[in-house]
């Protein structure tokens, strides 16, 4: 694993970040469970390992598991989202091709608030992190400025995430009200209305009760939707730390 040639101030400040950030999300895994409220379960779980492994890179007192641990444990991060990447890219496709609606909701597929909403940011994370634990050489040899170009780039990909992080943090918060927009789907149960010829038409009128419960059953845990996430901006601003820090070390690699 390469060396941070910073200096040890600036570097314990960013790794007491990173463990701020870890612990954090531990806490949001455990209050999300306690309160029933949906979180991006992968995405926190991520920020809890990269933040303890950031923190290691930081200050060599504070490392754990060896680097190529760390790059297969980053590694395994990155098929997973890549694979959330592509679902999420297919079932748009199938959006645009007008599948409908109703069936995604009942294989509990994007709908679920408790996944990665967006997962290329994170596939770029972990992929930089194994990255850093893998490039060979230290900073300033000819064998790791081979690399600068990629560093480079990774470091503003994270900056620009950073960027657009923070006018989501700025912008109002609208996810309690996308909830309800999976409702009015149901809405077009309405029409068997439109069977009150028969005199047991109150009967069918029941049948909008079971509407609502593939809306329920759509997720991960049914209690997840309707209800507001947990702590949105606080989210937003552990991945505004997570990007700046990130980036900081792959610009020492420059």
């Amino acid at each position: 694993m390469t060396h941070m040639n910073s200096p040890g101030w600036l570097s314990g400040i960013f790794a007491a970040l990173m463990l701020t950030v870890a612990a954090y999300c531990a806490g949001r895994l455990v209050t999300a469970r306690l309160w029933r409220r949906p979180t991006e379960l992968d995405t926190d779980s991520a920020h809890i390992i990269m933040g303890v492994a950031m923190a290691g890179m930081l200050v060599s007192g504070l490392r754990t598991l060896p680097a190529d641990l760390w790059a297969g444990v980053f590694g395994a991060g990155a098929a997973w989202f890549a694979g959330q990447a592509l679902r999420g890219q297919a079932l748009r496709g199938q959006a645009l091709r007008g599948q409908a609606l109703r069936g995604r909701a009942r294989r509990g597929a994007v709908t679920s608030p408790w996944r990665c909403l967006h997962a290329t940011p994170h596939l770029v994370e972990c992929a930089a992190m194994v990255y850093m634990f893998l490039l060979p050489g230290p900073f300033g040899s000819p064998v790791g400025s081979r690399f600068s170009f990629l560093s480079l780039l990774l470091a503003l990909f994270l900056l620009g995430h950073v960027v657009v992080q923070g006018d989501r943090l700025t912008a109002p918060v609208p996810a309690p009200a996308s909830v309800p927009a999976a409702a009015p789907v149901p809405a077009a149960a309405p029409v068997p209305a439109a069977a009150p010829v028969p005199a047991a038409a109150p009967v069918p009128a029941a049948a909008p009760v079971p509407a609502s419960a593939p809306a329920a059953a759509g997720g991960c845990a049914p209690a997840g939707f309707g209800r507001p996430r947990l702590a949105p901006r606080c989210a937003v601003l552990c991945k505004i730390a997570m990007g700046i820090t990130m980036g900081y070390m792959l610009v020492l690699m420059l």
